[in-house]
């Protein structure tokens, strides 16, 4: 007789948590799980193999349990999906190879953002972490070692380009972080600032005089690892070859409704010349970085202010999100959650690139959308907020690009469709953010599948004929977006050493679109976009396959 498992999903969820977050510190920092700020991940090839295992273990007791309701029947399914992706996506190495944005090394700088320092405590858990660091970064590096012996060698142009990163954060963003400390703990932290950042030295060294000479020149991946990659950052299986060719067919609907905007900003007018007035125009320019951050600051208080309770209902802790400029000048921006206590809040950052000074409100008015309210802030702060309906997996370790990015684009549209967006300026900016969005489907997918350059592409912007390049790329993209130089080419390297993440904005906010159709279409005048909204998110994040599926039941 075959003994079965009373034991429930959302138990198996929660103990989860706890046992990843015990091998990943880094990543329990992160989520807000209290209890390992002062720890350290192990990132060498033993710890990846420890959290395969844990997840392998989970994703074997997750077949047997018991959901006791909808909700967690739905729990399951995204979480079965979820592991058993990152299995996957760990099979091909891309999980931890090196590329400018996202990796183990990447999230070891990172974390010293979200801990708190506020107490002595607090610092002393920074100065355990700046200890442990150096070992860390040595054991990222046989990582890195080990996967170029198994045939998982990075690419040259990702590991020079992350030397020169580790070199400008080497050259003082440690010592700075020490300086606000307590007096009793300063000696002690200035030695381990010094010694972390000549670890950081050293990686770059490491990689430029050693790692390199194992590197490959080959940037696409190949059909076989990006499709892995594409359903690991989607969280669907998608058509790769009808999604290419969607994507330059939304790329060029986009740009048609971009020409009828830019006219009415300058009658008869071209996209370019309503740019060119806009960015001349100084009721729409911040200078300095102050008045950025008071500008992302009172537009996201007063989004909030706007929608809450007319379109969404936020719940209180929710309501508070911090904008803030990044300690690192990479040029990106980005969203991180509150803790499970809101102690700390969600955090819009802005990297401020250097030397860059003046930003123009027409393109960001959108960003603030996709980062705050109705976007990300909105979706993962109510998220960490329904412990009563979400358990602690969903709430603080689940995250698909697909559903997330995903929804903060379909956020962007959102707003325009809600009224908020009918200065033609701020909406011409919305369109840019979606042009480029559109574009990239194309650029990754075409790259990293190796597939002929289309023919509209090879008369229209005279590229050459046959496979994509990264030279092709970025011609393509200092054509169709308008991405200041300083930014193009980070985030063309983005694409090239991160497959399949970029294009998972744009088909994620189709499938969410898509969804919304469906529902709307089986429900008919009983269709409330408000409920709606609300009966998606409390599904918590999941793949877009399992979203899809959970929605058909609603």
């Amino acid at each position: 007789m075959t003994e079965t498992t009373t034991r429930t999903v959302d138990e198996i969820a929660d103990e989860f948590v706890e046992a990843y977050a015990s091998l990943d510190p880094y990543i329990a920092t992160e989520a807000g799980i209290p209890g390992h700020d002062a720890e350290t991940t192990d990132l060498s090839p033993e710890g990846f193999a420890q959290r395969v295992e844990v997840t392998r273990r989970t994703l074997s007791e997750l077949e047997v349990a018991t959901a006791r309701d909808e909700g967690e029947r739905a729990a399951g399914e995204a979480m079965r999906e979820r592991l058993s992706l990152d299995l996957a996506l760990h099979e091909t190495g891309l999980n931890r190879s090196l590329n400018v944005i996202a990796t183990p090394w990447h999230i070891s700088r990172e974390v010293f953002d979200l801990m708190p320092k506020e107490s002595e405590d607090d610092w002393r858990n920074i100065s355990a972490r700046l200890r442990d660091l150096p070992g860390a970064v040595a054991a990222y590096r046989r990582t890195l070692l080990a996967d170029a012996a198994a045939g998982l060698a990075p690419v040259r142009r990702q590991v020079l380009a992350v030397a020169e990163q580790a070199r400008r954060i080497a050259g003082g963003f440690f010592t700075e972080l020490v300086v606000a400390a307590p007096e009793a703990l300063r000696s002690e932290l200035d030695a381990r600032a010094l010694a972390v950042a000549e670890s950081f030295a050293d990686f770059a060294r490491f990689l430029t005089d050693e790692l390199v000479q194992r590197a490959v020149d080959r940037d696409p991946v190949g059909r076989e690892r990006y499709a892995v990659a594409s359903r690991y950052f989607v969280g669907a299986t998608v058509d790769l070859d009808e999604t290419y060719a969607w994507g330059l067919e939304e790329l060029n609907r986009i740009e048609a409704e971009m020409a009828i905007v830019a006219a009415t900003i300058v009658p008869g007018g071209t996209v370019q010349e309503a740019v060119d007035a806009l960015e001349t125009n100084p009721v729409r320019k911040l200078r300095g970085t102050a008045a950025l951050q008071a500008w992302m600051q009172d537009l996201s208080d007063r989004t909030i202010a706007a929608v809450d309770g007319v379109h969404f209902d936020i719940p209180e802790p929710a309501r508070r999100l911090e904008c803030l400029i990044a300690p690192t000048r990479d040029g990106g921006i980005y969203y991180t959650g509150p803790n499970e206590e809101f102690s700390r809040p969600g955090r819009m950052w802005w990297s401020v690139p250097e030397g860059v000074d003046e930003f123009s409100t027409w393109r960001e008015t959108t960003t603030v959308f996709h980062e705050g309210v109705p976007g990300h802030h909105l979706q993962i702060a109510q998220t960490v907020y329904r412990r009563d309906i979400l358990n602690r997996w969903q709430r603080l370790l689940c995250w698909v690009s697909g559903h997330g990015e995903g929804w903060a684009l379909y956020a962007e549209r959102l707003m325009a469709e809600l009224g908020f967006l009918e200065d033609a300026g701020d909406r011409l900016g919305m369109l840019d953010s979606q042009a480029l969005r559109a574009a990239r489907v194309v650029v990754d997918i075409g790259v990293h599948l190796e597939l002929d350059v289309p023919d509209q592409l090879v008369g229209q912007d005279h590229l050459a004929p046959g496979p994509w390049t990264a030279e092709a790329a970025y011609t393509f993209l200092r054509r169709h977006t308008r991405i200041p130089e300083e930014n193009l080419r980070f985030e063309l390297d983005r694409y090239l050493g991160w497959p399949g993440q970029a294009p998972s904005y744009k088909i994620g906010e189709r499938i969410w679109l898509a969804a919304r159709e469906d529902v709307r279409q089986r429900k008919g005048d009983a269709f409330d976009l408000k409920a709606f909204h609300r009966a998606a998110l409390d599904l918590g994040p999941m793949g877009l396959d399992p979203l899809r599926e959970a929605l058909d039941r609603l």
